[in-house]
């Protein structure tokens, strides 16, 4: 057992510094967006690009990032990852054109697929050793990112309003250098394993993911049969075939295959690209309406998100845990995706004269309850469904296919709001035309989910029996027929018996707000994590052993 780290809560600091600004650095864009369109000449259809450059190289190096992190060392890839963050920090600030632009966004998305799976795998370090104080830790690094993401949406509309857009930029570089002074306090050494790093495979998928949704933001303008549309798309389709081809043959893949002969894997991950597709063009879109049509200036749109942004995080960190502790995951999923749809078809009834009383408020507000009540359920499913040697994978996988499904969703609903009339800036009627398409088409997505969870989804996801490491070794847990009186949510989480675990339980839902951070990387090594990712079936009569 490894000594316990004397100055765990100050490097704990650092850590949760870290998640809460790469969590903002997700949010305190989207006000800005108009006004980076007017300097660098974006046009409607490209200005999306600003936004999906980020998810793309994040979504697609995020189990890459795991990987490093667990070959070379967390804190050396913590370390490598602010460095880049810092630097596309500079890029993106000091950008002159459009596509500097981007490409500064795309260098922070890298840096931000470093620095998230590695933030984890130190606090496990810090913490693993004392269940208790890992929950209160989970518990507190969970808070920052809906701090972080609430924060973003209105120090954007404030930096962007009284100072410049730039500044969403300039504000990481002071504080990744001071992280970057702090992070000796971080555990030096991290545990290795063996094995290499599959680069071509990441290369892969990144590259096709970007192609794809590059051709199909450009299609309205050269025509979905176009030999240049359809070549693209081929070609992006090839990439992707090439990183399935990869994941077979290489000796230490990044997705094993194998992985998705699960049961109930394969609908979590669909119903959670389906869930990225529909919310985040909502954000975007919703954005641009209140400035571009109802002429709000950049703090006031910023502020009207407050509402919206303020409820998820507070149904998150409040109600989540607390609902999974009742209900399988399926209806909570599929409940949440019906509410998100609900709320979107309500904002595509948007006027172009509208306000924000009526046309913006309401409607947010019940497509964010619809975000919150699905989001974790939907994470906690593909967590579950997994065996346990195989749970963190799962983790990365969902994470990042909410990554692809928010790029590929906001690429194709940004082609079908421009050929609706979003492009025609000034143009109020076109504007809003365009928009509410895209709430409409957004509303069909969820739907779509909601769907596919009814039809696909099994009530309660099934996975080998679970065995905990604690401090005396490895075992399985049991509990005799006289203890089935235990509270569901021990009941549903197998280290629930271990001081301090449901705490960690709850955390965990309080962890996944808003954030996209694979939960593996060594978790097997901890005391409780590992269990807490699986929930056990219902305890029938005579059957006295708990099973996720």
């Amino acid at each position: 057992m490894e000594a316990v780290n004397p100055r765990r809560w100050w490097a704990f600091g650092v850590l949760a510094a870290a998640q809460f600004m790469v969590i903002m650095d997700t949010s305190i864009i989207g006000v800005a967006l108009p006004e980076m369109q007017r300097d660098l000449g974006f046009s409607q259809g490209d200005l999306q690009w600003v936004f999906n450059a980020y998810v793309i190289a994040f979504g697609g190096l995020l189990l890459l990032g795991g990987r490093l992190s667990d070959l070379l060392g967390a804190r050396k890839v913590f370390v490598a990852g602010w460095g880049v963050l810092i630097a596309g920090s500079v890029v993106a600030a000091a950008a002159q054109s459009a596509w500097a632009e981007v490409a500064g966004r795309a260098v922070q998305g890298v840096g931000g697929a470093l620095i998230a799976p590695a933030s984890m795998t130190l606090l496990m370090m810090l913490f693993g050793h004392n269940p208790k104080e890992l929950g209160k830790a989970l518990a507190l690094y969970g808070a920052a990112a809906p701090a972080g993401g609430t924060a973003g949406v209105f120090l954007g509309g404030v930096f962007t309003e009284w100072a410049s857009w730039p500044w969403v930029f300039i504000i990481y570089i002071p504080i990744g250098i001071a992280t970057l002074l702090a992070t000796g306090l971080l555990p030096a050494v991290a545990a290795r394993r063996g094995g290499g790093v599959d680069v071509l495979g990441a290369a892969a998928v990144t590259a096709g993911l970007a192609l794809t949704v590059f051709t199909v933001v450009r299609a309205p303008e050269t025509g979905w049969g176009s030999a240049q549309t359809v070549l693209q798309l081929i070609a992006g389709a090839a990439l992707l075939a090439v990183f399935v081809l990869i994941q077979r043959s290489a000796k230490s893949p990044l997705m094993p295959l194998g992985i998705w002969r699960t049961p109930g894997l394969g609908v979590s991950n669909l119903a959670m690209a389906l869930l990225g597709a529909a919310w985040i063009p909502m954000w975007y879109f919703l954005n641009l309406y209140l400035q571009q049509v109802l002429g709000y200036g950049a703090f006031a749109s910023g502020a009207a998100l407050l509402p919206m942004t303020g409820l998820l995080m507070l149904f998150m960190t409040t109600a989540s845990a607390r609902l999974l502790s009742r209900f399988d995951p399926k209806p909570l999923i599929t409940g949440g995706l019906l509410v998100l749809a609900a709320g979107l078809v309500w904002l595509s009834a948007a006027r172009p004269t509208g306000s924000f009383l009526v046309d913006v408020l309401p409607a947010s507000l019940v497509a964010a309850l619809g975000m919150a009540l699905a989001y974790i359920p939907t994470l906690m499913a593909a967590m579950s469904a997994a065996p346990q040697e195989q749970a963190g994978l799962a983790s990365g996988i969902v994470n990042t296919t909410y990554q692809v499904g928010s790029a590929l969703g906001l690429a194709a609903l940004t082609a079908l709001a421009t050929s609706q009339g979003a492009g025609a800036l000034g143009d109020l009627t076109a504007l809003t035309d365009g928009f509410s398409a895209a709430f409409l088409a957004a509303a069909g997505l969820a739907a779509a989910g909601a769907l596919a969870t009814v039809g696909l989804m099994r009530g309660k996801p099934q996975s080998p029996p679970v065995e905990t490491a604690t401090t005396e070794g490895p075992h399985s847990v049991s509990t005799p027929a006289s203890d089935q009186r235990e509270s569901e949510g021990a009941r549903r989480y197998p280290s629930a018996g271990l001081p301090g675990a449901e705490a960690a339980a709850e955390a965990l839902c309080r962890l996944c707000v808003r954030s996209q951070w694979p939960l593996h990387l060594g978790m097997d090594r901890f005391v409780v994590p590992q269990a807490l990712l699986h929930k056990p079936r219902r305890l029938s009569s005579g059957d006295t052993s708990v099973r996720p």
